[in-house]
């Protein structure tokens, strides 16, 4: 029998909002509603009472959290609003990242969120794109003043490279650290070695600026930084993707400023010369892939297809069944357009909105039906006290509606719980059908991290058959599988 998933409840609630409905109480029972329906296991209860929401990331409760997310105790948590969870924006999408990372989920029960379902993945996948567009504008804003505030010799940021100090918006050698930073280079010319030079500074009882002891990378990019012969690079450094990687910038754009030298050229150049033979003989690495479907597409004889050449071709090594990569990337675009522009939302909406009033409409029943019997006890108890029923006849009659009390006192909080899920289906999956059509037209502008995000999102499966392909994608609203067939040979 499969084990079922194991989720989290996050209680928070600050000191300000210790009423009867945003209580504790009412949070974690709502909760557990939620669980039921879902035929999930609470894990763990997680309780931050009376705690303010600007900060919560360093909260212990907060760490013993991520420390069960990130080993498999809970692959899930369920909190009643996001508010409940962070009021910091920064630290709801940390938390949404990390839960990304994990492949959990994140459930809000009053926003309607549910990451779990299909539409909930896509939700929070439209909203990272969008946020990552607004980074995106707001990091070239600042770029388009890097290159002048460098030309002027100002600081960008950041500390001096070690054996050097800012003062006064002016680049200085640090005396107390200068000797170190020329002795790397010396240790290292003796004895080719970064891990040898490392280990030596450490004996000798040297320390980075932070106190921490040398280590391999952190001589490599000493012995590579051009500052110690008196020339500073500036602009040539950016940060891209999730998380905001530093890689170089073309070096037409770097800007070469005079500075103090510590050491002469020629020591450098030689340092440089063998850092450059020691890097041409290691193993390359392979690449990470370039292909919007790499790993998705197979052939019809089960086989997975791969891009093996400079023709850029999916293909079969069973039966040699190939499909270039611009068809398989235009057949899947044509799949997008009709999953995201031209499919009707009122459909899906009316088959969540049908099941969430019949849901709605028995629950009202049930609670009416619960107070309609409770009554009928509390009638009775009068008439057994004064008599007017023996004890017989008092069991044979309140029995009966004790055990149909018990009854709908279990099976109203799992309807509550099916129709908090109902809504969360349906919120989520009118916001992607209402975002769709604007996704779509901003697909070309899209980075590939951002569109390789959301194949992986909606994506189950792309076959490849002798003139068709067949692409798979997961229906919003139940779950099911929609698939399309595409006549590539004529696309």
């Amino acid at each position: 029998m499969e084990d079922k998933k194991r989720v989290g409840i996050w209680i928070r609630v600050s000191t300000d909002m210790q009423v009867k409905d945003d209580s504790p109480e009412h949070h974690e029972q709502r909760a557990r509603y939620y669980i039921q329906s879902r035929d999930w296991q609470v894990a763990e209860v997680y309780r931050l009472e009376a705690v303010s929401g600007k900060t919560v990331m360093n909260h212990p409760e907060a760490q013993r959290m991520l420390k069960d997310l990130r080993s498999g105790r809970i692959s899930g948590l369920v909190f009643s609003k996001l508010a409940r969870l962070a009021r910091s924006t920064k630290e709801l999408l940390e938390f949404a990242e990390i839960f990304r990372k994990e492949g959990s989920d994140l459930v809000s029960l009053a926003e309607q969120i549910d990451t779990s379902s299909p539409a909930g993945r896509l939700f929070f996948t439209i909203v990272a794109a969008m946020a990552e567009w607004e980074r995106e504008e707001i990091s070239s804003r600042v770029a388009a003043s890097v290159p002048i505030r460098a030309r002027m010799g100002k600081p960008l940021g950041g500390q001096a490279s070690f054996g050097y100090k800012w003062q006064d918006k002016t680049l200085l050698i640090d005396e107390k650290e200068a000797p170190v930073r020329k002795l790397i280079y010396e240790i290292f010319l003796e004895c080719q070695r970064k891990k040898t030079t490392a280990n030596r500074l450490n004996e000798l009882g040297h320390r980075t600026r932070n106190g921490s002891h040398f280590s391999d990378t952190t001589i490599d990019r000493l012995l590579r930084d051009t500052t110690a012969k008196g020339a500073r690079l500036a602009n040539h450094t950016k940060s891209i993707g999730e998380g905001r990687q530093w890689v170089s910038k073309p070096e037409e754009e770097w800007i070469v400023l005079p500075c103090p030298a510590l050491i002469d050229e020629q020591l450098w150049d030689k340092c440089n010369s063998i850092l450059d033979e020691q890097a041409i003989k290691r193993v390359k690495t392979g690449r990470k892939s370039e292909y919007l479907l790499a790993g998705f597409v197979k052939c019809q004889c089960g086989t997975s297809m791969y891009v093996y050449s400079r023709a850029k071709k999916f293909t079969c090594k069973n039966c040699k069944n190939n499909i270039s990569v611009k068809d398989m990337d235009d057949v899947y675009q044509q799949v997008l357009k009709g999953y995201l522009n031209d499919l009707n939302p009122q459909v899906y909406l009316e088959e969540i909105m049908a099941r969430l009033k019949e849901k709605e409409v028995l629950l009202v029943e049930s609670v009416k039906k619960h107070a309609k019997l409770r009554k009928q006890m509390d009638d009775l108890i009068p008439l057994r006290i004064n008599g007017d029923l023996d004890s017989d006849h008092f069991a044979a009659v309140y029995q009966p509606l004790v055990s149909q009390v018990k009854q709908l006192d279990k099976s109203i909080p799992e309807l509550q719980g099916a129709i908090d899920f109902e809504k969360i289906q349906l919120t989520s999956t009118d916001y992607v059908l209402k975002e769709a059509k604007e996704l779509y037209n901003e697909w070309s502008k899209m980075l590939f991290p951002q569109k390789r995000a959301i194949v992986e999102t909606i994506t189950e499966y792309v076959t490849v058959e002798k003139d068709n392909v067949i692409v798979a994608i997961s229906h919003l609203s139940s779950g099911s599988l929609l698939t399309s067939q595409h006549d590539f040979k004529d696309s």
